[in-house]
This record gives C-alpha cells, sequence and structure tokens, in this order.
C-alpha cells in the first residue's frame, strides 16, 4: 500500500532522477528526513549538493530557493509546518509571485509542507494559510485530497515555470492509503486547473479540498444511507487557478451547493467559490448556497475543543439536508 506520505516521497524522488535540476531545501530535510520522515533516504541518494539543510529562517531559505529558480534550478523548498510559511510571505508574495510581470522571467519554485489541524499540534501547527496565498496573483495554489493527487500534484508543480503552493494536510499523511497496482495506473500528472468529482450525484453539489473532501464523501455516504439521497462530491483540488466552469457544471446538476474547508470561515476560500457561483450560476440554483467551515478562533491543544472548531462530516450533512428542504 501506498501512503499520502510516500506519495509524496515518490513523486520527488522520481523529479530529482528525471531532472538534475530539482534541488530541496528545508529544516531537518536531510539526515533526519524531516519532521514528518517525508525525506528520509533523499540525501543519501542524491547528495548534499541536491538535499540542502538550512538554518531556521524561512525567509532566508526561501529567497535562496528564489534565487536558484532564476538561475534555472527547480528547488522545492519544505516547511516543517506550512504555518511558517507566514515568515516567508514577503519573499513568497512580494517577489516570487511578481517576479514574471515584473521582469519577464518565471520561478520554477514549489513551496510545499504539512498544513491543517486535527493532529492536537495547536494553534502554531494547525493553520490553513490558503487564502491569503490563493488571493496572490502569480502564485498556484495546490491542495492533494488522494494519493494518487498526492503525486500527480506535486509532479505537475516541479514543472510548472511559475511558483506553487503545495497543501500537504498532516492527517492525510499516514491515513490515506493506496494499493500499489492502482497507484501505478494512476495518471502521472494532475496539472493546475482541473476538479475532480469524488462521487456522483444528482441532489446537491459539495465542494471541498484537501482533508475536508473525506469529510464530504462521509457526508455523502450517510446521506444516501439514512436519507436515500445522492450527493456530488467535487474536489476542487487547484484553488489558483480554479476550475470554475467544472464546478458549474456540477451545481447546474444538482441546482444546490454546500461549500466545506477546514480554514475558518470569514473571509475563508469558501467565500470565493460561494461568490463564482452566485455571479455565474445564479439561475441554476434553487437554494442558499452554505458553508462549513473551522470557527473563527485559533486552533486549541485541547482535543475535545479542537475538535468543536473544526468542520465535521456531522456539520456537512446538517447543511445538506437543510438545503435538501427548500
Amino acid at each position: 500500500m501506498v501512503t499520502y506520505l510516500e506519495a509524496i516521497r515518490r513523486a520527488l524522488r522520481d523529479e530529482m532522477e528525471r531532472n538534475p535540476r530539482v534541488l530541496l531545501l528545508g529544516e531537518d530535510i536531510g539526515r533526519y528526513g524531516g519532521a514528518f520522515r517525508l525525506t528520509e533516504g533523499l540525501l543519501d541518494s542524491f547528495g548534499p549538493d541536491r538535499v540542502f539543510d538550512t538554518p531556521i529562517s524561512e525567509e532566508g531559505f526561501t529567497g535562496v530557493a528564489v534565487g536558484a529558480a532564476l538561475e534555472g534550478f527547480r528547488p522545492v523548498v519544505e516547511y516543517q509546518f506550512l504555518d511558517f510559511a507566514a515568515s516567508a510571505f514577503n519573499m513568497i508574495t512580494n517577489f516570487a509571485a511578481r517576479c514574471r510581470y515584473r521582469t519577464g522571467d518565471g520561478v520554477p519554485l514549489t513551496l510545499r509542507g504539512p498544513a491543517g489541524g486535527g493532529v492536537r499540534a495547536g494553534p502554531f501547527h494547525s493553520q490553513n494559510l490558503e487564502v491569503a496565498f490563493a488571493h496572490t496573483p502569480g502564485l498556484k495554489v495546490a491542495a492533494p485530497a488522494t494519493v494518487s493527487d498526492a503525486a500527480g500534484m506535486l509532479r505537475a508543480a516541479i514543472r510548472d515555470d511559475d511558483p506553487v503552493l503545495y497543501l500537504e494536510h498532516k492527517r492525510l499523511y499516514r491515513s490515506l492509503r493506496l494499493p500499489d497496482a492502482e497507484f501505478a495506473a494512476a495518471p502521472e500528472l494532475a496539472p493546475p486547473g482541473r476538479v475532480a468529482i469524488r462521487r456522483r450525484g444528482d441532489a446537491v453539489t459539495i465542494a471541498a479540498y484537501g482533508a475536508a473532501v473525506g469529510l464530504a464523501l462521509a457526508a455523502a455516504d450517510r446521506l444516501a444511507d439514512e436519507d436515500g439521497v445522492e450527493a456530488e462530491v467535487v474536489d476542487l483540488r487547484w484553488l489558483a487557478p480554479l476550475d470554475e466552469e467544472g464546478l458549474l457544471d456540477s451545481v447546474r446538476r444538482t441546482s444546490r451547493l454546500v461549500v466545506v474547508h477546514e480554514d475558518h470561515r470569514n473571509l475563508g476560500f469558501g467565500a470565493e467559490v460561494a461568490a463564482r457561483v452566485a455571479e455565474h450560476g445564479f439561475e441554476d440554483l434553487d437554494a442558499p448556497i452554505l458553508r462549513v467551515a473551522a470557527a473563527d478562533a485559533p486552533i486549541p491543544y485541547a482535543g475535545e475543543l479542537e475538535d468543536a472548531v473544526l468542520p465535521s462530516a456531522d456539520g456537512v450533512l446538517a447543511a445538506c439536508r437543510r438545503l435538501l428542504r427548500y
């Protein structure tokens, strides 16, 4: 069986073997193998000239990676927790993302790391920062929800000629598994700009990304078992660029939409999804658009409180049932 974490490691190894200009940079990614052991073995395979342990300075080593990208390399930066990408916000948004517009030169840079909550890691290691980066022109944002996408979207990110923020949900690292044969048969690349229909239905569309796709699928299964109603689950996959037409196509079939994400509700990515559908698909709707998201509070350490703050399959199910009453 291939785990979500192993799929990412295999994609890194494959891309490093395929292209000698792919480099890895990050804290403890070499001999230690990374905070989650994701880069284990890569230093032995490719040596210290391609796998760089960096000081604890996110802005510094992100800047080094941007410079390397401008010199023709394809760096992959690992943040021990994606929360710490905030320390490199200026370098990512004001330089890497705007470089093509300013100079005509692309920055083939992949910025990856564990995001999200649900593992009792507290407020500084559980955040979802996708909105701040998806808001930035020139930056692509990927949020894989499956084992095959974890590999295919990372390969696409590394081969892209512009910067990509790649969100790995830490709760999926070892909980998602795929048989080796199915993993081998999956498409090599999952390029930007395409949603994936994870479950077909005609009563309501549930749009989600990352770990929230699992909540959507669990709610859809219960809706079918308990209510005899089939929900369609749309995995958004790439937040920037967003496959607006793929999303609207599902809403045309179901006439209802629930948007699910683990980021906070206030100005979360679901607000943009809802706005796009309201703007371009209002005539297709038979009910309001509902959002299921994390509460507007820091992620607590205590397990019961974290569960109360984060979205749940029960919350998604309740939202779907509310829409079906219209």
